[in-house]
């Protein structure tokens, strides 16, 4: 059984169609692998693995948008249990549905691109993957269209090929003005401010083993004008290694001997206003994931009032909007193997940091008299008379 029969049944038929311009664009590459515009491994190991803002960044992203219940609908009604719906919250014998789904944002955050693999048995999809993008290179049709993904391991290269309209992998990408395959990561944005914000840790790192002291030069000023031995140099080198520097021998005093004066060579701290300049490259690192500053411990205006407006538009304006076109990327991609008739979605009520929210839509729809009973049941996303109507998510 194969990939392709699963979605057999609710395939169009194939139509002969497709843009003028695609085949100009893959007129040098139709059917050979496309590689990533950039280095996957650099932007995970500079962005993720060494700089904490991109990293609770990425994880409050990818944790939040992954929190989020899914709901099932089949026209208008809700639907509790169904295949998907299972398939969604236990999607392979070793992720839950939530760990899945954060790996996939999480990929998508970090290079801009994001993969799901769909494995089927006995004529029924029964597993889903995520798969890492620096395995993976979209393969070009002729039209335009990738028309299979090559995913390389240990020098082995497996074509997944797309047939009969149906991919074996959904393809998730964030917006990229300059690539017809492959998305833009928000750390790309940001390298500038990342390679500040790194460039600070270290050099505050190696201040520190310096016994915190800035760069300075030992000036020998002898009376008769001479200069050191190579004897005098050796041993004078050799004593500020070992008897000055690093941490276990800071704020220990300097002796010097006759005609040598210490004159300091490089910029303190406060010279290089260090704390603002490390501030500012982490705020604009937030601003490139799209998470508030203060949510992140960034200084500012972190008041409680203001705290909480910022963790509500965090959600409305970074995280919902990530989990609604993945909702709607899934449901053109998967739901067609499930049957006619059936609407992806997800439930906003669930969300407690939009409770506020909730609570202040309540209080103006009771207070609304001129609307009856099932309209303001129908305003919430409820039928008139019981059970669920609409999709909350819109």
């Amino acid at each position: 059984m194969t990939f392709a029969d699963l979605f057999r049944r609710a395939a169009k038929p194939t139509e002969a169609k497709a843009s003028r311009t695609a085949s100009m664009v893959t007129l040098q590459s139709a059917g050979r692998p496309i590689w990533t515009p950039r280095d996957y491994a650099a932007l995970a190991r500079e962005g993720f693995a060494r700089n904490p803002v991109v990293y609770r960044c990425v994880r409050m992203i990818s944790e939040g948008a992954a929190s989020v219940p899914w709901l099932l609908y089949e026209g208008a009604r809700e639907l509790d249990a169904h295949p998907l719906l299972d398939l969604l919250e236990k999607p392979n014998p070793r992720q839950a549905g939530s760990e899945i789904f954060e790996c996939l944002y999480g990929h998508l955050l970090v290079s801009g691109n994001a993969y799901l693999e769909a494995v089927g048995l006995d004529g029924i999809i029964r597993e889903l993957h995520a798969l890492r993008p620096d395995r993976m290179k979209v393969v070009p049709g002729e039209d335009g269209w990738p028309k299979g993904y090559d995913y390389t391991v240990g020098g082995r290269t497996l074509r997944l090929k797309a047939e009969h309209g149906a991919p074996p992998v959904l393809h998730l990408t964030l917006f990229h003005p300059l690539n017809d395959h492959y998305g833009f990561a928000p750390i790309e944005a940001a390298q500038v401010s990342l390679d500040i914000h790194n460039a600070a840790g270290g050099w505050n790192k190696a201040l520190l083993d310096n016994a915190a002291r800035p760069s300075g030069a030992l000036i020998y000023a002898a009376g008769d004008g001479g200069n050191l031995t190579d004897e005098q140099f050796e041993r004078l080198k050799g004593e500020l290694e070992d008897g000055y520097q690093g941490a276990r021998n800071a704020g220990r005093p300097l002796l010097l001997e006759g005609g040598l004066d210490w004159k300091p060579m490089g910029l303190t701290p406060r010279d290089m206003d260090f704390i603002n300049a490390k501030n500012q490259a982490a705020r604009e690192i937030a601003l490139a994931f799209g998470v508030p500053p203060m949510l992140i411990g960034i200084p500012g205006d972190n008041t409680y009032s203001n705290y909480l407006e910022a963790n509500r538009a965090f959600w409305r304006q970074t995280v919902l909007p990530l989990v609604a076109r993945t909702a709607s990327a899934l449901g053109n991609w998967l739901v067609p193997a499930f049957g006619p008739g059936l609407r992806l979605g997800y439930d906003v009520d669930a969300i407690e940091a939009l409770s506020v929210e909730r609570e202040a839509l309540w209080r103006r729809l009771g207070r609304a008299d001129f609307l009856t009973q099932g309209e303001k049941r129908e305003a919430v996303g409820y039928a008139a008379e019981g059970g669920p109507a609409a999709d909350p998510a819109a």
